[in-house]
């Protein structure tokens, strides 16, 4: 019994002997592998932050894209109001600016103040035109305006006007002294007939001819 349990004995020891030798290995191997996977936890870790810091510089720069994008619209928007709005005469005018010469140009169909070969105004005009008035009294109280009529190149066969620079002239000084009744001074105003000699589009259509036939009201800002 004694001789088995010294034989257990030295066999156990010689196991662990051989274990423990047999191991000897593992250490160094873990602590490599620890190593190693340290090295590449902390890369990653580097990684992280990195695009982390890269993430908030990209937020960043989005934000103030953004707000240089907001900007932009902004001044676009400024700029893309139109000569109506920015003149005071409104939006529904056909209004135009021209800073060279230094006029403000508001141009009215002869659709809206007259009949064909007519030059009375019409009833349904005088809305227009004493909005106008109110606009150049209080804006542009004390600036020279032309009132400058414009006709199409048919020529005068069914009216009584000789030609059209009668006609033309005519119309304008129905309106020049519509403007002067109503309050614009008449030492500021004056009436020009153009006749046919200075159209905006093409005599040869009927939509040409319409938008040459038209009373120009220019203001010369300077």
């Amino acid at each position: 019994m004694q001789t088995s349990q010294k034989t257990i004995i030295l066999l156990t020891c010689f196991v662990t002997a051989s274990l423990l030798s047999g191991c000897g290995g593992f250490p160094t191997n873990w602590k490599k592998k620890y190593q190693a996977v340290n090295v590449e936890h902390q890369n990653t870790l580097g990684l992280l932050e990195r695009e982390r810091s890269e993430k908030g510089q990209l937020g960043a720069q989005l934000s103030k894209n953004q707000q240089t994008i907001e900007e932009l619209q902004r001044q676009i928007a400024e700029r893309q109001k139109s000569a109506a709005e920015v003149t005071g005469f409104g939006e529904g005018y056909d209004v135009a600016l021209d800073p060279t010469a230094g006029t403000i140009t508001v141009t009215l169909p002869n659709e809206i103040l007259f009949d064909s070969g007519k030059a009375d105004l019409k009833k349904s005009s005088i809305t227009e035109l004493d909005h106008i008035q109110s606009v150049l009294q209080s804006r542009y109280g004390g600036k020279q305006i032309d009132v400058a009529g414009h006709t199409d190149t048919d020529p005068i066969k069914k009216s009584k006007w000789k030609d059209n620079w009668e006609l033309s002239s005519q119309r304008a000084l129905t309106v020049t002294r519509y403007l002067i009744n109503r309050g614009i001074d008449e030492e500021d105003i004056r009436a020009v007939g153009c006749g046919e000699t200075r159209p905006v589009a093409s005599n040869a259509t009927a939509s040409g001819k319409a938008r040459n036939r038209r009373v120009e009201i220019v203001v010369y800002m300077r």
